[in-house]
C-alpha cells in the first residue's frame, strides 16, 4: 500500500467491504466513474455550473482507482474490465476538455471549442500510444512520474480551484497548448519503444 499513491490508498480502503462479494464488480465502478465523469463534461458544456461541473470531474478522477483496486485485490480482473477502464478514462478527459470549450464559447468565442477540440484529440491520441506501450512492455513502462505520492494527473484535484478563481478559459488554453506537447514526447517514446533495442555489437 505504500508505494501507491494518496488517492488508491484510499480508493483500496473504500472498496474493502465489497472485495469479497460476488455482486459488485470491477466494471460497475468503472461505468459510476463514466457517467459521475461525463455529468461533469455536461455541466461544463451547458457553462452555467462550473464549480459543481468541477466537483464531479474530481469525483470522477478518484472512482477511477476503485475499479482498479477492486480488480487487484478481490481477484475480479477481466481484458474486459481493462479495455472499458482505458476507455472510459479517455471519454471522461476528452469530455472534460470539449466541455469546458463549449461552455466558454458563449463567452469567448468559438476558438474556445478548438481548443477543447485540439486538448481532446491530444488526450485520446496520449491514451492510445499508452495503451499501445503497456501491451508491449507491461504496464510498469506507462508508469507516471510521482512525488510525495502524487502522480502527474492528480492535478486535476485542483480543478474546482481554477473554476472558484474563474480561470477555466486559462486552464483551457494551458491545455491546448500542453496536451499537445504532452502528446509530441509519447510520440516519441512510443517511436523508442517500437524500434527496440539495436543489434548487439558484434
Amino acid at each position: 500500500m505504500t508505494d501507491k499513491p494518496w488517492d488508491a490508498r484510499a480508493a483500496a480502503w473504500l472498496i474493502r467491504p465489497f472485495i469479497d462479494s460476488p455482486r459488485v464488480m470491477p466494471n460497475h465502478f468503472t461505468a459510476l466513474r463514466l457517467l459521475v465523469g461525463l455529468a461533469g463534461a455536461a455541466c461544463f458544456a451547458l457553462g452555467e455550473m462550473p464549480n459543481l461541473a468541477a466537483l464531479l470531474i474530481v469525483a470522477s478522477n478518484f472512482l477511477d482507482h476503485t475499479d482498479g483496486e477492486l480488480a487487484r485485490l478481490g481477484g475480479k480482473g477481466s481484458r474486459f474490465g481493462h479495455y472499458f477502464d482505458l476507455a472510459a478514462d479517455a471519454v471522461v478527459t476528452i469530455g472534460m476538455f470539449v466541455g469546458i470549450g463549449i461552455g466558454l464559447a458563449a463567452t469567448n468565442g468559438p476558438g474556445s471549442i478548438l481548443m477543447g477540440i485540439v486538448a481532446g484529440l491530444a488526450v485520446a491520441l496520449i491514451f492510445h500510444l499508452r495503451y499501445l506501450i503497456e501491451e508491449a512492455l507491461g504496464k510498469d513502462a506507462t508508469r507516471q512520474p510521482r512525488v510525495g505520492g502524487f502522480e502527474a494527473e492528480d492535478v486535476l484535484y485542483l480543478l474546482p480551484l481554477v473554476t472558484l478563481s474563474g480561470l477555466l478559459d486559462t486552464f483551457l488554453a494551458a491545455a491546448a497548448i500542453g496536451a499537445p506537447l504532452a502528446a509530441a514526447l509519447v510520440v516519441a517514446q512510443y517511436l523508442r519503444v517500437m524500434r527496440g533495442p539495436g543489434p548487439a555489437a558484434p
